[in-house]
């Protein structure tokens, strides 16, 4: 929750520049210019649109992201006859981190879906609705039951194959990256001379606050980037129903049929690679010091109560 509340802002960015990748004309010339006119169009409440949403969400992801990991790991010993007690292998918290990854997609999808809507809303060009009114500006819940009139429960996971891509391989990273960090931070603080080859998970007892921070950084810096493209097509997938008829109205064309591949060819199609990556820096940023709290919470928490 503490990261949702220092990130929120990034995110929102994030999530306005990648939806803008298919519209004719940009309304941002980039992250700076973004959170310039979201301040100064819609004040600090523009800048935590749709929050309550990831705060809401984050207790339940992040508490299922981390069980499921440490459950993961704790079945591969078994099935390998190594005692729980043993530290991981980075092969498998590479595949406990896959794995707790792509079931937390599944949760993820209908709260971020939720998120991205809210965070597009005042994007909607209001003569197109009314000629005299504003797009009406809804609520969490608002937005969630309106999905669920529109296209059924089913619509809640619109997008997931973004998320299940995004999340798979990203979390995997993460926690890899993670534990590689800390066990080199923990190697050298210690005077060991292991290879990375044969690290092993670092214990987070011995981990100092620090250590915890810097290795949590490292790791959201490289989680993001692993496959970045991935959330990208998934938020505009998720906002296609809000902005896709903007540029349908000016162009004369039909919405793009939202699909993971289709949605990822028509916007390599219109940007390239600079189009897929769209927001990543802005999102480095805020993965960065967001991992770092993460885990120096996390961390100081398992310490706690073990």
């Amino acid at each position: 929750m503490a990261s949702k509340i220092f990130e929120h802002p990034f995110d929102l960015t994030k999530v306005r520049l990648q939806a803008q990748v298919l519209d004719i004309e940009a309304r941002f010339a980039g992250p700076i210019d973004c959170l310039k006119k979201t301040w100064e169009n819609e004040g600090i409440r523009g800048l935590y649109r749709g929050l309550p949403a990831p705060i809401v969400g984050a207790m339940a992801e992040n508490a299922f992201l981390f069980l499921s990991y440490r459950e993961l790991q704790d079945l591969m010993k078994l099935v390998n006859y190594q005692s729980t007690e043993e530290a991981s292998s980075i092969p498998q918290i590479a595949i406990a981190g896959a794995g707790a990854g792509a079931m937390t997609s599944f949760l993820l999808t209908p709260i971020e879906l939720v998120k991205c809507k809210m965070q597009v809303q005042m994007l909607i060009a209001p003569n197109l609705m009314s000629p005299i009114s504003s797009p009406p500006q809804l609520g969490p819940i608002s937005v969630f039951m309106s999905v669920i009139r529109n296209t059924g429960v089913r619509g809640l996971w619109l997008g997931h194959t973004g998320t299940f891509i995004r999340e798979t391989g990203g979390t995997a990273a993460w926690f890899t990256v993670k534990e590689v960090i800390a066990s080199i931070l923990l190697a050298k603080r210690q005077k060991k001379t292991e290879g990375v080859s044969r690290l092993t998970s670092a214990s987070t007892k011995e981990l100092r606050p620090w250590e915890s921070a810097l290795s949590g950084a490292c790791a959201g810096a490289s989680a993001t980037l692993a496959l970045f493209p991935a959330d990208t097509v998934k938020s505009a997938i998720q906002t296609e129903e809000e902005l896709r008829p903007v540029a349908a109205a000016t162009s004369g064309k039909a919405p793009l049929k939202a699909s993971f591949f289709t949605t990822f060819m028509a916007m390599y199609r219109a940007q390239g690679i600079k189009g897929l990556y769209a927001g990543c820096g802005v999102t480095v940023c805020r993965s960065v010091p967001s991992s770092a709290i993460i885990f120096l919470i996390y961390d100081g928490l398992s310490k706690r109560f073990g």
